[in-house]
């Protein structure tokens, strides 16, 4: 479950920034995450329930951005939108792709008490 991986180093991520700005809470934090990112959401959600627990994100809020998948095919060039990673290009039906959108992982922001 690598759900687990990902939310420890948000929490090591936010641990820094609110020691950095003498909070000693997180009240909010904004999460951007590609819907081809390979994240399975209720493991990502048991995970964050059962890690966060005694840290600074423990009473946070945490919002979630989905960013959709999107690809340019290698062969037409056109771009497309795909909900899986071996999805065929809907105009020409190649599977050789380059994803431009969806496999983003990041903390957009987080809010400090």
């Amino acid at each position: 479950m690598h759900e687990l991986s990902i939310v420890m180093g948000i929490i090591d991520l936010a641990e820094q920034q609110a020691l950095a700005h003498g909070a000693e809470s997180v009240q909010q934090i904004n999460l951007e995450i590609g819907e081809l990112a390979g994240i399975d959401w209720p493991a990502l959600e048991f995970a964050w329930q059962s890690a966060t627990v005694n840290t600074v994100l423990e009473n946070a809020e945490y919002v979630i951005d989905k960013v959709p998948g999107e690809a340019e095919c290698l062969e037409c060039e056109k771009r497309y939108y795909v909900k899986n990673l071996f999805e065929p290009c809907p105009h020409c039906h190649q599977y050789l792709m380059h994803i431009v959108k969806g496999k983003e992982l990041r903390v957009k922001s987080l809010i400090v008490n």
